[in-house]
């Protein structure tokens, strides 16, 4: 087996009660900011099931500073955490939503909620003075972790000169991340990439290398240029090129889409870690396998592979999706807000609405399923969907072939789920 870098914590300057060092290494995934996704109840499944560490999701600088003084801001919810964070020396504390949820714990969840640490939080803009405060406010707060996105191509993003439109103003782009490092410490801040705005328009290695110098604590790339978004495939060679540039942490981002493909792209690029983004929306127990896989394949280097998941497997599976669920929908129900919409619908219910599906495209019944959630008013009606469906489903075909290691197999069809 390929020799990777050892795993190691890379560490800044102080500590803080979020731990002065960050995991890097192959057997410790991270949780990409996934927009609309990323949010409390999701990170603290994805931590339980392995997660080492986990991003929230975009937060704008520009908002966050202009929202300051208001009662309950909607980028204040994309910031709630468990346990609440204890404000630096000497600062305000300012309370996050979601303070009360330790009073409903015990009728909500069957065993206590892992801690939402260590967290990153991921700012974007454009605009040198709003991050810095940005990043000078959260340090307020207790947050001690940032990260950049350089990397979203969302047209509503990149219209303001955020995301991956840095790239096109490498200077700006470099000026933006000295007043984050500046406000936050040396080695406290990361940076998401992408290759450049497009073909021809290469922003690597100068800007991953510019950064380091300047203080970065880590970069991961998503290896595919801007305008591409999400179309063709992740250049993994770019990720193994760039790592020889750099001497900070790289993680490695794009096309991960179950442990295999983490696993393979470690191999190809010896990169210090891999971000998970679409591969966790579908089973957010993709940081267990990784873990799982991973200490395998150290045991057990050039075992062979199977095409086709047993019958067994096939039914631990279910069970095991069925498990992630009901735990989501339990976080759901504590941590979000119990705010109604105008059809008297719960948010944390309009969330796991939109992640069941995900979560079990890959077996029977799925299709109509996703059909009977648009009805769901009530948790007692998402109850009674999963225990009808979970009876009678089974893994189709096409996804059996999928859930089991294979070098040789492509990888499994992309969707629009935007990972920044």
């Amino acid at each position: 087996m390929e020799q990777h870098p050892a795993p190691y914590p890379h560490q800044p300057a102080g500590g803080a009660s979020q731990g002065a060092t960050l995991p890097f290494g192959p057997a410790s995934p991270w949780l990409a900011p996934l927009a609309g996704f990323s949010d409390l109840p999701f990170r603290l499944l994805c931590r339980e099931l392995g997660a080492a560490v986990a991003c929230t999701e975009m937060v704008s600088a520009k908002g966050l500073v202009l929202g300051q003084g208001k009662k309950t801001s909607a980028t204040d919810q994309l910031l709630a955490t468990w346990p609440m964070l204890p404000p630096v020396t000497g600062s305000r504390n300012v309370p996050l939503p979601f303070a009360e949820a330790p009073e409903r714990f015990p009728e909500l969840l069957d065993r206590p909620p892992p801690a939402d640490l260590p967290l990153v939080v991921q700012l974007f803009g454009a605009e040198r003075s709003y991050l810095e405060q940005a990043v000078a406010m959260l340090r307020e707060r207790g947050y001690i972790w940032f990260d950049l996105n350089m990397g979203c191509s969302v047209p509503k993003v990149g219209k303001s000169g955020s995301g991956s439109a840095m790239l096109k103003d490498l200077q700006n782009a470099l000026d933006v991340a000295g007043s984050m490092i500046a406000a936050a410490g040396p080695g406290r801040v990361g940076f998401k990439l992408r290759l450049g705005w497009q073909a021809g328009e290469e922003a690597l290695p100068e800007i991953a290398t510019e950064l380091e110098k300047i203080g970065a604590g880590w970069i991961t790339l998503h290896p595919r240029y801007a305008r591409q978004g999400f179309s063709g495939n992740a250049d993994w060679q770019a990720i193994a090129t760039l790592r020889q540039h750099l001497a900070i942490p790289l993680l490695a981002s794009g096309d991960l889409f179950c442990a295999e493909d983490g696993l393979a792209c470690l191999e190809q690029t010896g990169a210090n870690g891999v971000m998970y983004a679409r591969g966790a929306l579908h089973d957010p127990a993709i940081f267990r396998k990784h873990r799982d896989l991973w200490n395998q394949a150290a045991r057990l280097a050039g075992a062979s592979a199977r095409s086709l998941c047993s019958q067994e497997e096939e039914q631990a599976l279910l069970r095991e999706t069925e498990d992630v669920i009901r735990r989501h929908a339990q976080f759901a129900r504590a941590f979000m807000p119990p705010r109604l919409n105008r059809q008297g619908i719960e948010a944390g219910l309009l969330k796991m609405r939109t992640f069941v599906p995900r979560y079990v495209k890959r077996f029977s019944g799925a299709r109509s399923l996703r059909q009977a959630l648009t009805r769901c008013e009530q948790w007692a009606d998402l109850e009674q969907l999963l225990a009808a469906f979970f009876k009678n489903a089974a893994v189709t075909a096409k996804a059996s072939e999928e859930l089991c290691f294979n070098p040789q197999s492509p990888h499994p069809p992309t969707d629009s789920a935007a990972d920044g």
